[in-house]
Parts: C-alpha cells; structure tokens; sequence
C-alpha cells in the first residue's frame, strides 16, 4: 500500500511538474511565427551624438535613416521599445501581468492587427518603405543583443506589427478608455447635459467637458465581462502640453515657436530627441514615441509645430438590440450576425504564464463590449483609418503653410491641435480632429439606438469646418488643453456660437489656459524674455476649481481642531504660486492635486476637510512641520540624482503627477517633459534649443546620458539642437555607422 502511494505521490509530482513546465514555456512557442516579411534590401545610416547624446541620423534615403532611428533609439531605450512592440502585437501581458494584459484586451477589442493588416498596403510605397526599414533596424538590434531580449520570439517584426502599435495606440489620445473603462467594468452610464457658454474672455468657462459615460457606483459585472483596468487611464495622463506661436510683430524680431508636452518621463509615451536628414529632403529635429520611425513635433528648416492633447465628443455609444441567444443584432428591419472572436491573453505571474480566454465582440458600429446591462457598440473618429502614419511623414517635409493644411486637410490624424509657425512669419492654431460627420436630430451625449442605422455616421466632417486660426491680429497664439476659443486674446478668439454642438468641441478651461491666457494679453512685447516667464510661471488664478477648493477651506469649522485650523489660516495667506518660496507651497501642492484630479476626470469631489488632515498628515509624519520647503518634497528622482523641483499639477510649469516615495518625498513622473524653442529670424536659418527632464538614454544607467540634462532642466534652462550639418560635425562626440546587408 505504502509503494502504491509512492507511486501515486509521484505521478501527482510528475504531472505537477510537467504543468509548471508547460505555463513557463509555452507562450513564446504559441506566439512563434512564419509569416513576417521584410524586403530584400540594404540599409545604412550615420549617427553622431552631440554632447548630451542626443542623436542625428543621416542617410542617402529616408528609409535608410528610418532604420538608423530604430537602431539609435534601440540603443538608448530598447526596453521600452519592446514593451511598445509587445503591446503591438497583442503580447504585453506575457511581460507586464495583469497590467500588461489590460493593453492585450485593448488590442484584441480594437482589433488593431486587422486595421493594420487592411491600411497597410493602402499607404504609399516610400511610407511602407519607411516603417520597413524601422522594424529591420529593431530586428538587427535584437538579434546583435539577444541579452536584452525580454520576450522569446518577439522578433522579427515588420512594418504590419509596426502599425499595429499605432492603430491601437491613437484612439486612447482622445480618451476612449474614460468611455471603454466603464463599460467593461458594467458601470452605470447616463447622459450629461452640455456645459455652458463660454464668454470668450477666458474667465468664466467652465473646468470641465462633460463625458458621455459617467462612473456610478454600480454592481459587479458578470465574470465574462469583466476585463482588466484599460490602458491610458488617469496614470497614463495624455491630458497635458502648453504650446505657444508668436508672430515677429509681436515678439520683436523672430518668428517664435515653443513645444512644451507635458508627458510620463518614462514608457511607451515618452519623447525621443532626434534629428534626422537625407539626401532625399527629410530634415527635421523633434521628438517621437518609442514605436515610431518619425518625429511627431518639432521643426525643419521651413516651418515647425507642436501638439497638445484635444479632448472633443469623439466617441458614440450604442446599445444593441439583440436576439435571444445573443448572436445577432438588428439594424432597421435586419438582423445580423454579431461577429465574435476568443482570444488569448497572456498573463505572466511569477515564474509561470496564465492563458487567460476572452471573447472579444464586433458589430458594423466598431467594437462591442458586453456587460450585464446588455451589450454595447463604441465608434470613434478615425476608426479604421491609418492614413496617419503617411501624414505625420508629409508633414515633416512640408515647405509651407499651405502644404501643412493641405496634409492636415486629409482628416487623417484623428485628434492633438497642432500649433504652427515659420520662416515667413506665418502663425497657426488647428483644432485637428476627425470629428464624426454626425446627423442632427439625436441627442449626441446620451447612449443611442443601436437599430438605427441612420445614426450610425460614416466619416469625420471636413476640415473646413474645425476652428483654426491663422495670424491673429493680437499676433499669438496658445493651447493648454482648453476650449478652442481662448487662444489668441480679446478680439481674436472665436466664438463657440459659429460652431455647431453635433461637432463636439470642448469648452473646457484649465488653471494653465487661464494663466497663459491672462499673462500674454497683458505683455506688450512677447519676446524671448517675456514669453520663457510665462513658460515657467507657478502660478494658479483662484477661479475655477482651485477657487471652490479655497471657497470651502474658507467655510470650515476647524475650532475643535488647532491643527488644522492653522494649515488652513497658512493656506488662506498663499500667494497661489508653487515657486518655491512661500511657507504654504508644499502643503497646497498636496491640496490642488486631487481637486483638480475630481473636476478634470468627473471623479468625485473630496471633502475638503479629510483631504486637509490628510496631507497635515503627510507633512507632519516625513517632515515634522506643515511648513516645509516645497522643494524638499518636490523632486526629480532618476538613479542617484536627487533634485528640487518648482510648480504644481495645473501650472504653466508642470509638474503634473508623482509617485510617494519610502521618505514621503514626491518623485516627478509626468508634466514638462520635451521643451523645444525654435526661431525664425527674417533672413535667417532656422534655430532652436531644447530640454529633457532626465537624458537621452532613460534606461541606461550606465550611460553618462541618463541623467545629464536633469540640472539644466529643473535651472530653467534649454540646451542647443544642432540642426544643421556643419554644427553637427563640429559638436559630434561620437560618430558611427549601422547598416544591414540581406544575408544571401
């Protein structure tokens, strides 16, 4: 009996062992496949890196540098490089777990890969081309490094997969997980009612778009509806950027253009400084994403622009009407086949990992998600389309003004205004987005009939139509991730009135849209003195949010608690600037943040006095007094640099977001990140300089470039971009050629 035992025990043993085998290995062989196809040709570009190791790629053609920037980027970041592949291709759970698996679900919903697979050979050779000669570049650094390949049989890769990052990537910009996100979790949703007129001053709009879905406190969801956190929530902060353009008129001299996103500092929506050049015409200096063989902001030598994110009603809801079994749904007097598809998501935990199954649901509206309040269609502007990764590369070789509206004409990029200037003294503001041809006779915010096909919309409206501004008489223009219409002063702003509401634009205001506002109406003169100040200004207009926040501190009875009634008397007596100087800037750092988390992402509004004793409560336990210095608890953190900060989460200088660190001292992870001034002097080559918050290589801490520019950064100040060849050979600290020959 004892033997048989025995022999049982180790069986179980066996088959235990066999199982663990099984879940530590079979997802790199599941995802091994045969099907990746490159062209049959040779690439060679030159890198030289300047002295804060900011890379120039140079090549004969522009797929020649495409591949250099694979290879510079991958030399300097490859593991977020291939987080970014890995979430391209449906595969990030099997690197980052649960978290991981969120962007896998995302994939499979938005079915990316099939959008990639039909754009694809849509877009023009040299495009193809040009994404081709990326994933050659990335497929050479992984196969001459294989020790820092996280994933096996990640590589290769080629153009297709490269898409497919974009294609998953480029609704979340316009905020499809604040509509995705509640649905799969099965929250309530309801209609919100439009937000009021603004006056046009910049004063009195509100802080605030409402959303279409709302989170209530709802239910659980079936088990098979429930998903994981969906990516680019409130962590993944694509909510920021300040961008000014200022007419030569008006500054006294240049054509001024400042880019200054407001990104994580680390991951797969990172800026990347480069500058590229060719024999073919590319010239450019800028910044792009991991993932990407282009920059999307910057300047050439003709004309420039930067991004800040947009947040107009791109996304409808519809609620099926589905049959019994749930297999079809009706469109007018038809019923349908609801297409469904289970895929695999592959969840690392621990050594092993987990084939987690899912069903993931289409209808001809775009993707459907089911809950157990029903099921769900989600449409948005620029579904299907990818005609976005031909634009981008057009635009880095536009040679004018109307060459650039003619790319952004297309409706091709699906949202981010675009601010614009050049060597001719031209200024620009687009409120770029595909915005959905909508029908009138629906009310737009609330969920709608699924079974109507009329209210199904088939494109974005044309290009005509979007508020845009070109040399304004005040001779500026601005964008903090506001309302359109404050953003070139009394008397040039446009009017919300001329506009009509199916479009969906904005109407919100933010502290820095009312700071950027007031500050350049004021000055006389913007020039480069004048305009750095409002760049890095701390303060905070006392409107809005931040006003109610001071309003009900104000209110409180605190007599039963001296404590606290001395934080808010310190409070009261602020100067409503976060520069480092004021005895209550550390604690209304603290304060702000949340509030201003509640009014800008429809999140409950805290209670004022909880939120006070909480951050008493902080300062009190790492600092030993309400009153620290704010640069104390303000830090940039990278390796072993350790260094004060200025500004706040809503201020023209931003610091944004941070992590708690073990000491209680706040670790910047988001706000001003890529900063780039560029200028036209009439007559004159095109100039500019620019900032990192940590270095060129933000994942190599043995690189002197992983930190380098962090003191200039948190100084105020900008490093040169050598843009043009002769000053590249001559601060070039490094030069070196990377090539790829087809093996024969």
């Amino acid at each position: 009996m004892t033997k048989w035992l025995g022999r049982i025990g180790f069986a179980l043993l066996v088959i235990v062992l066999v199982a663990f085998i099984g879940l530590a290995t079979w997802e790199p062989f599941w995802a091994k496949r045969d099907d990746v196809a490159l062209p049959d040709r040779t690439y060679e570009a030159e890198i030289s890196r300047d002295e804060f190791g900011v890379p120039h790629i140079y090549g004969k053609t522009d797929a020649d540098v495409a591949y250099g920037v694979a290879v510079a980027h991958s030399e300097d970041d490859f593991f977020t490089l291939q987080d970014v592949i890995a979430m391209s291709r449906g595969r990030y759970g099997a690197i980052a777990g649960q978290d991981g698996a969120a962007f896998d679900y995302a994939y499979h919903l938005l079915d990316a890969r099939g959008t990639a697979e039909e754009s694809y050979p849509q877009l023009p050779e040299d495009t193809r081309a040009l994404f081709d000669a990326y994933a050659t570049g990335l497929n050479d650094y992984a196969r001459q490094h294989p020790g820092e390949v996280k994933l096996g049989n990640l590589f290769p890769i080629d153009g297709v997969d490269v898409a497919a990052g974009f294609a998953l990537r480029q609704p979340f910009f316009f905020g499809l997980a604040n509509i995705i996100g509640p649905l799969v979790e099965g929250e309530e949703l309801r209609p919100e009612f439009g937000p009021p007129i603004p006056t046009g001053n910049g004063e009195d709009t509100p802080d605030i778009e409402p959303a279409k879905v709302i989170r209530d406190d709802a239910p659980a969801p079936p088990e098979q509806a429930r998903a994981w956190p969906l990516p680019w929530g409130e962590d993944g902060a694509l909510a920021g950027s300040n961008a000014f353009a200022v007419r030569p008129e008006k500054s006294g001299g240049p054509t001024i253009l400042v880019s200054n996103s407001h990104q994580p500092w680390r991951g797969g929506v990172a800026w990347y400084e480069l500058v590229v050049e060719s024999e073919e015409g590319w010239h450019y200096a800028g910044a792009n994403f991991p993932g990407s063989p282009f920059p999307f902001l910057g300047h050439n030598e003709h004309l420039g622009w930067t991004n800040t994110v947009n947040t107009p009603d791109m996304v409808d809801v519809y609620k099926l009407v589905m049959n019994d079994d749930g297999t079809q749904y009706r469109i007018g007097n038809q019923w349908r086949d609801l297409e469904e598809r289970t895929v695999t998501l592959p969840v690392k935990l621990g050594p092993i990992t987990l084939p987690i199954r899912r069903t993931v649901y289409r209808s001809v509206h775009g993707p459907v998600i089911r809950n157990d309040k029903g099921y769900f269609a989600v449409r948005y502007g620029g579904i299907g389309n990818l005609g976005q990764l031909d634009a981008y590369y057009r635009l880095n070789k536009a040679e004018s003004l109307e060459e650039f509206q003619s790319i952004l004409a297309r409706m091709d990029i699906p949202s981010t205004n675009f601010i614009y200037g050049d060597e001719a003294g031209n200024i620009a503001y687009v409120y770029n987005a595909a915005l959905p041809d909508r029908v009138k006779g629906y009310d737009w915010r609330k969920v709608l009939p699924g079974d109507d096909p009329k209210a199904i919309w088939s494109g974005p409206v044309a290009y005509e139509e979007l508020p845009k501004y070109v040399n304004p008489a005040s001779g500026w223009l601005y964008n903090s991730n506001n309302t359109p219409f404050t953003a070139a002063g009394a008397g040039s702003d446009l009017s919300p009135e001329d506009f009509a509401p199916e479009l969906g634009v904005e109407l919100k205001q933010t502290n820095r849209s009312r700071r950027a506002w007031k500050l350049m109406s004021e000055a006389e003169l913007l020039d480069r003195a004048t305009l750095e100040k409002i760049k890095y200004d701390t303060g905070y207009q006392r409107e809005g949010y931040v006003a109610r926040l001071w309003d009900e501190l104000a209110a409180l009875d605190l007599s039963d608690d001296a404590e606290l009634a001395r934080a808010r008397d310190m409070l009261m007596g602020w100067d409503f600037t976060a520069d480092n100087v004021g005895e209550a800037d550390a604690l209304a750092l603290l304060m702000i943040r949340e509030f201003m988390s509640a009014s800008y992402q429809n999140k409950p509004w805290p209670d004022a006095r909880a939120e006070l004793a909480k951050q008493v409560a902080h300062l009190t336990k790492y600092f030993g007094r309400i009153d620290p210095p704010m640069s104390d608890l303000l830090r940039l953190r990278q390796g072993d640099v350790d260094l004060p900060l200025d500004g706040g989460s809503d201020t023209l200088r931003a610091s944004t977001l941070w992590d708690v660190d073990e000491d209680g001292r706040l670790s910047v992870r988001h706000g001003d990140s890529f900063i780039q001034w560029a200028e036209w002097l009439p007559g004159k080559r095109v100039s500019s300089r620019s900032i990192q918050p940590y270095g060129a290589a933000t994942t190599r801490p043995a690189s002197p470039h992983y930190t380098d520019q962090a003191t200039l950064f948190v100084q105020h100040r900008l490093k040169p971009v050598h843009f043009w060849r002769e000053d590249v050979l001559a601060n070039a600290k490094r030069r070196y050629t990377v090539g790829h020959t087809p093996a024969r």
